[in-house]
């Protein structure tokens, strides 16, 4: 099949546009406001930008009232904002905070999920999730959109520290992400888990190709 956006024209009962880019990873955010609210609300835009320095971006649509959402607001005025793995076994709790509610709430009380202090930066951690990061805010892009929702805040943050529960660091110094079950936005209202990898080399590579396919900041900065 073929269609174009701005038509529209799929002829199918769901638009498919979403789950054609999957699975794509839930960027789990918590920020402080300046009034010393904690925020925590899932972004299944979220990317790592970059490795040396690491870089990571969430994108943030309106509120259905047109108001931009409060983890921008908070990433913006407090210039922080950390980054908590979304995983099978919390995801009821990543689905209960994705809902709008007024700003004073605080949603790690609302979906039921511990706070624990993060060392760089004021926003908490959430304590049940494996791995986190702490961010400093770099900028905002903005796009505009159709509708009340289309407009939407790209979010980029530079990563100063990252946090890693010790039973989930295997013997060989991988990450065992197997039993972390992190879990990915398909489309519509699907999600799915990573329940299985492989492995695979670029061919011919070098060490410095070899270096950023790993995300080795520091044999990258040495190579160069």
């Amino acid at each position: 099949m073929f269609y174009q956006l701005k038509k529209n024209d799929h002829g199918l009962a769901y638009d498919p546009f979403k789950s054609c880019v999957v699975p794509r990873p839930i960027g789990w955010i918590s920020t402080l406001s300046l009034d010393g609210v904690p925020n925590l609300a899932p972004y299944s835009q979220f990317q790592i930008l970059t490795f040396d320095p690491p870089y990571v971006m969430f994108a943030a649509n309106q509120k259905t009232d047109g108001s931009r959402k409060d983890s921008v607001v908070n990433a913006e005025q407090s210039k922080e904002f950390v980054y908590n793995m979304a995983t099978y076994d919390l995801r009821e709790a990543v689905n209960i905070s994705a809902q709008e509610v007024p700003p004073d709430v605080d949603e790690f009380e609302l979906a039921g999920v511990g706070k624990t202090p993060s060392n760089l930066v004021k926003p908490y951690r959430v304590k049940e999730s494996p791995a986190q990061y702490e961010c400093r805010y770099h900028q905002t892009l903005r796009l505009r959109g159709n509708g009340v929702i289309g407009t939407v805040d790209v979010v980029i943050g530079e990563v100063l520290a990252v946090h890693i529960k010790d039973e989930f660091i295997m013997p060989d110094g991988k990450l065992d992400v197997i039993r972390m079950k992190p879990v990915g936005r398909l489309g519509y209202y699907d999600y799915t888990c990573v329940e299985s990898l492989f492995e695979m080399a670029i061919p011919g590579s070098n060490e410095e190709l070899r270096a950023g396919m790993e995300g080795k900041a520091v044999e990258n900065s040495e190579n160069n």
